[in-house]
């Protein structure tokens, strides 16, 4: 994150590219929602830099009138790393999906979270892999039929915010595509300093449609969504319904309350510093409890490149440039009459 004051409208995000999904994609509403959030940011497109990988998602960078790299599968953390180095003044945001932030670039994902380079990553969840003809991925869930699992996926599904979490992760949140909120926990990403992991519900129309809609459908939002806000009480159902710890067995658990008195039945206020919550909060089973959404973990550190900035001027510091002196140090050879002499 940044700071930024450039006045721009949604206009002056929208590139002359025709936007290929497939129609219905929520990749569409992803990228309206980012295009309408970079001006309320104050951002600059000359100073915003978008890094993909491989996938459906990755197509981004072409969408965003900006300064972008489409990179190679799983690699977008590494470019991104370089990019931020470089010119730490950058805005740096990753996208990524399930499948190439989470299987070829596992490795990748997990160094970017636990150095903690100030970004911005997006991760696309649509539990498949859309690209390439819909095969299963890390997230999918155990019985997925699909033509790599004709009957039905063994795996166990990776969770990406415990994967975020476990890899080091200081800002860790939930969106759904097509939620009103989601430009909120953008806004909340950018406003961390150090790297901030999205993880973005997204619907695959073609290869896994409507496969979180047990909870993100708007009829039954009300009680299969948790909305969390910081210094608020964790309430779902219109408020009839939340969330308390059961202290005898170090779990959450669901409590009815009362005539709106949340604190008598013991329903936690969100902090978002209270990383034990924020582990049980991305490992609630949905079904039993509600799907926790927004800005579940944000507790922020000094960053990977400030570091490196900082040792680098410790490391120079009283010392002269002098390129010639750097050249002739050590062993050196003359030439002469086209014999070396040392």
């Amino acid at each position: 994150m940044n700071e930024m004051t450039k006045v721009t409208t949604l206009k002056d995000w929208e590139t002359d590219q025709e936007v290929r999904w497939c129609p219905g994609c929520g990749d569409y509403a992803i990228l309206k929602a980012v295009q309408r959030t970079m001006p309320q940011l104050g951002a600059d497109p000359a100073n915003t830099v978008f890094v993909s990988g491989i996938g459906c998602s990755s197509r981004f960078p072409y969408y965003m009138e900006s300064y972008g790299f489409h990179t190679i599968h799983g690699r977008a953390p590494a470019v991104a790393t370089g990019v931020k180095l470089a010119n730490p003044e950058l805005d740096v945001w990753i996208i990524t999906g399930d499948g190439d932030a989470l299987s070829i670039g596992g490795n990748h994902t997990m160094h970017v979270l636990r150095r903690n380079l100030d970004c911005q990553i997006m991760l696309f969840n649509n539990e498949i892999y859309g690209l390439t003809k819909g095969q299963y991925s890390p997230t999918s869930r155990e019985g997925t039929t699909s033509p790599s699992t004709p009957y039905g996926s063994v795996d166990h599904p990776a969770s990406p915010c415990a994967f975020a979490l476990g890899s080091g992760a200081r800002f860790v949140a939930r969106g759904i595509d097509v939620h009103k909120g989601l430009p909120d926990v953008l806004k909340a990403a950018h406003a961390h300093k150090g790297a901030a992991f999205i993880e973005i519900f997204q619907n695959c129309i073609v290869y896994n449609k409507d496969v979180f809609e047990e909870f993100a459908a708007k009829k039954t939002a009300a009680s299969t969504q948790l909305w969390l806000t910081d210094g608020e009480p964790m309430l779902f159902e219109k408020g009839e319904k939340g969330i308390a710890l059961d202290n005898e067995n170090l779990t959450l658990k669901v409590v009815n309350v009362v005539d709106g008195d949340w604190e008598a039945a013991g329903v936690i206020v969100h902090d978002v510093t209270n990383r034990s919550i924020a582990h049980m909060l991305v490992e609630l089973p949905f079904g039993e409890f509600p799907m926790a959404l927004g800005v579940l973990y944000d507790d922020p550190k000094p960053t990977f490149e400030s570091a490196v900035v900082e040792q680098n001027r410790l490391a120079s510091e009283g010392k002269k440039p002098d390129l010639q002196a750097l050249v002739s140090k050590g062993q050196t050879w003359t030439v002469k009459e086209g014999r070396a002499e040392l």
